[in-house]
């Protein structure tokens, strides 16, 4: 088995492809050789993902929720179809949502966790199939940086992308044995609307919402592109675990030498 992972001829499926990380991942797996199939709940996104490709390109788009459970069992079919096998499932698709854990509405809770967690286990489930019938399969799970450390006011998302993370290293001592590699991917903070696109709580005061997504907005500062490129330089370099930006860098190690205490030295630097 070679070092690295040669990319050309392989086939990936990328969620949440519509934007964002999404998109630059698109483009990054493209321009090193990768047929695409592009999976998104937004279709005028994917369809100026596709069209935004190298000339060359080879992708197809699928406008699919993967929270329905029925619409996820479809997509292995349609990708044999289109490419005849597949390589690589990246699991990018997510959604954000505001509020502190009192505030936020059951059911606001229940879709998050449905889309960030839920869709990251129905396209392992429907795709692992396929990815053992290949020299080798890579299963990527975005997890966060909230996914290393949890700030207040992101119970849903930091719990979605913990068990993201743990989801995934379970899965990759299970599949140790079989041609089916796992990378969790924590990206730090990548300019991407996922904030300003945010759910909140219906009561939730207007003026604090708006601090808030103008503080997360000033953090946000990676371009997609970048993010993009490191995530699949760490794909190719076959690394279990992408650490995406300094920032991501600091949170994991700061974590492991404060555990619990790690938060109030954040907060402290933050008030500097």
């Amino acid at each position: 088995m070679s070092k690295r992972v040669a990319l050309d001829g392989k086939v990936a499926v990328v969620t949440g492809a519509a934007s964002g990380i999404g998109r630059a991942l698109a483009g990054s797996l493209a321009r090193r050789g990768c047929r695409l199939a592009l999976v998104d709940i937004q279709e005028e996104g994917l369809r100026e993902t596709v069209e935004g490709l190298p000339a060359d390109a080879v992708a197809s788009r699928r406008v699919a929720d993967v929270s329905d459970p029925a619409a996820v069992a479809e997509l292995p079919a349609w990708v044999l179809a289109d490419h005849g096998g597949v390589d690589i499932v990246v699991n990018n698709a997510g959604v954000a949502l505001g509020g502190t854990f009192e505030k936020i509405d059951p059911t606001d809770f229940e879709w998050l966790f449905a889309i960030n967690f839920g869709g990251v286990v129905r396209m392992t489930r429907a795709f692992l199939p396929d990815l053992k019938q290949r020299p080798e399969g890579w299963i990527v799970n975005m997890s966060s940086i909230f996914g290393l450390v949890a700030p207040p006011g992101q119970t849903a998302y930091a719990a979605s992308k913990f068990a993201v993370r743990g989801f995934s290293e379970s899965l990759r001592h299970e599949l140790r044995e079989t041609n089916v590699r796992v990378c969790v991917v924590h990206p730090g903070g990548v300019a991407t609307s996922i904030a300003v696109n945010a759910r909140i709580p219906k009561d939730a005061d207007e003026q604090a919402v708006a601090e808030g997504r103008k503080t997360m907005q000033s953090v946000l500062k990676m371009p997609p592109d970048k993010a993009a490129e490191a995530i699949v330089k760490g794909i190719e370099a076959r690394k279990p675990r992408i650490l995406v930006g300094r920032d991501a860098r600091f949170g994991a190690w700061l974590e492991r030498l404060f555990p619990t205490t790690h938060w109030n030295l954040i907060e402290k630097t933050a008030m500097r």
